[in-house]
């Protein structure tokens, strides 16, 4: 018979664990309380981070700026940092009127990764995206109460609780009032800008892409901008680099052609100094549409404030052709653009090159060495460049010869027979008629006068031209639409009438030698010039104005091969 087993002792806790017990119940229980507090209390940040941020850049920017701030929306969104978009924030300055702001901005964006930083003074901000910036600044005689700005005091009125390393501006505005009637402001319009360095009584450190307006192109530009200087903007100091590409000149009307550019700035804003080079592979005028090669390089002083440019020079190459220029490119009262004011020396000159430029027939009407000196003014307006320029100079062409064999066969042989060499002059003409050479007999002609262009006509009141054995002046019009020509004058001979002819004509002709035999020379004549440039025609003119009607015509020379319409069987 089996024994029954005895009950299992109950063992109870001992002093020493039910302290350890309550220990950590307590503990628990203190731990749980503090880790409701903090998330109420992260609740309760988290909710007034977007106030207390708004605030803080509120603060910042009336600081910065001495202006009441609007801003209409502001809102914070934690997800990884705090994300922060606001939209219609406008400052308008304590000391000006309220009706214009001086900065306004259509949307801004921030990140601010951690949330620390929001317990500091002041919280940096590393970059921050804007888009659609106006900056309206007033006239000159209302920016008194903008001097604050630009030494704002961070100990004074306010505080600085926000600093920016960066800045992204996608479409900026800059406008610059005059406050003159009729004139209007200046207006600067940047399609993107990064700004760097940001802060008070610093130079902004930018790079901005902007599209030119005329020529339409894109301006690529880095450098450093300030401190800004809003009482007085044009002290304000600027430097930097830029790249100019696909300036399309045909936007300009009457030119064309795509330019490039590059170049550096240095100064203040209303007086950069700028030295740069320019590239037109194909420059061309709407007169003769001919692509031709244009490099310039310049140095020029430049108003950032109104727009003006002083050049001081531009050197520039035509194809073979050196131009120097000087002058300015101002703004016109009451009229939109610039007027363009220069003068011009052109040394060493090709006559073939501006002549290509400007005249559309297949080939220049005549080659040659020119120097030219001339004032150049081109005002703005709608209409194409040749109606719109005006030139007044002085030209000096040497080593001439024409393209066209019939007009350079008469050249020669009006040379030839001036010098008294009739028979020369028929063998001269019979050579370039079966070589169709222009300039086969060897002979240059040299021109020089003065002259003014003006509604697409190129006038020349005092052309001197000189072949040996003759002397011409003449007076007129060449127009380049139409390629017209009408001219008139005399010509002054060497030879005498009889001494330009050969056999019994020479004889014949002794008698009337006297009649043309004036003012030193050995035959002195009117002649005239009309027609157009491929086919002019040139003649003796007894009918013109102020020659004497009563000396009798000469009869026409002997010649082996007369050309037709030469000047002496007229």
């Amino acid at each position: 018979m089996s024994t029954p087993s005895s009950p299992t002792p109950v063992s109870f806790p001992t002093p020493r664990r039910r302290r350890a017990l309550r220990i950590v119940l307590w503990t628990g229980s203190v731990l749980l309380v503090l880790l409701i507090a903090a998330i109420i209390a992260a609740n309760i940040f988290l909710h007034r981070a977007g106030p207390m941020l708004k605030a803080k850049v509120v603060e910042t920017l009336s600081t910065r700026f001495d202006s009441r701030v609007q801003l209409d929306q502001f809102h914070v969104v934690f997800f990884g940092g705090f994300e922060v978009y606001g939209s219609g924030l406008r400052l308008y300055p304590n000391n000006l009127p309220a009706d214009q702001p001086l900065i306004a901005v259509d949307h801004f964006s921030f990140r601010i990764f951690d949330w620390r930083q929001l317990l500091r003074t002041p919280i940096v901000v590393n970059h921050v995206q804007v888009t659609g910036l106006s900056i309206h600044l007033p006239p000159k005689q209302e920016r008194a109460g903008l001097h604050e700005m630009k030494n704002q005091n961070p100990s004074g009125h306010g505080k600085i609780d926000i600093l920016v390393n960066t800045i992204d501006v996608d479409r900026a505005d800059l406008v610059i009032e005059n406050g003159k009637p009729g004139k209007v402001p200046l207006d600067f319009v940047i399609q993107r800008v990064r700004l760097s360095a940001v802060g008070p009584g610093r130079p902004l450190r930018f790079h901005a892409i902007l599209i030119n307006a005329k020529p339409v192109g894109d301006i690529d530009s880095t450098g450093d901008f300030g401190p800004f200087d809003a009482h007085s903007p044009g002290d304000t100091p600027v430097s930097g680099q830029y790249t100019f590409r696909h300036a399309d000149l045909s936007t300009i009307k009457g030119i064309g052609g795509m330019l490039s550019s590059d170049g550096s700035y240095q100064g203040q804003l209303n007086r950069i100094v700028v030295d740069g080079a320019t590239t037109t592979p194909d420059f061309r005028l709407d007169t003769a549409n001919r692509p031709l090669p244009l490099n310039t390089k310049f140095h020029a002083i430049v108003d950032g404030t109104n727009g003006d440019t002083y050049l001081q020079p531009v050197d520039a190459w035509l194809v073979n052709t050196h131009i120097l220029a000087q002058g300015e490119v101002v703004h016109t009262a009451g009229v939109p653009g610039r007027d363009i004011r220069l003068n011009l020396t052109v040394d060493p000159g090709r006559i073939q090159d501006m002549l290509l430029l400007a005249v559309k027939s297949p080939q220049p009407l005549l080659t040659g060495q020119i120097q030219v000196h001339a004032s150049f003014d081109l005002p703005p307006g709608k209409d194409a460049v040749t109606d719109r320029l005006h030139l007044k100079g002085s030209f000096d062409l040497t080593d001439a010869v024409f393209t066209s064999d019939k007009v350079q066969s008469k050249v020669d042989e009006l040379s030839l027979r001036g010098q008294g060499k009739p028979k020369q002059a028929n063998h001269a003409s019979a050579i370039e008629a079966a070589s169709s050479q222009p300039g086969a007999a060897g002979i240059v002609s040299e021109m020089r006068g003065n002259f003014t262009f003006d509604s697409s006509r190129l006038t020349l009141p005092d052309l001197n031209f000189r072949v040996p054995g003759a002397d011409i002046a003449l007076k007129g019009d060449y127009t380049l639409d139409g390629q017209t020509l009408a001219f008139d004058g005399t010509a002054r001979l060497d030879a005498r009438v009889s001494q330009m002819v050969t056999g019994w004509k020479s004889w014949l002709l002794k008698p009337v030698d006297p009649f043309f035999a004036k003012d030193g020379a050995g035959t002195l004549v009117p002649i005239k010039v009309s027609g157009t440039t491929s086919h002019p025609d040139i003649g003796l003119d007894f009918g013109h104005k102020g020659e004497n009607p009563q000396a009798p015509p000469p009869p026409p020379p002997q010649s082996a091969n007369p050309a037709p319409n030469s000047p002496t069987q007229r």
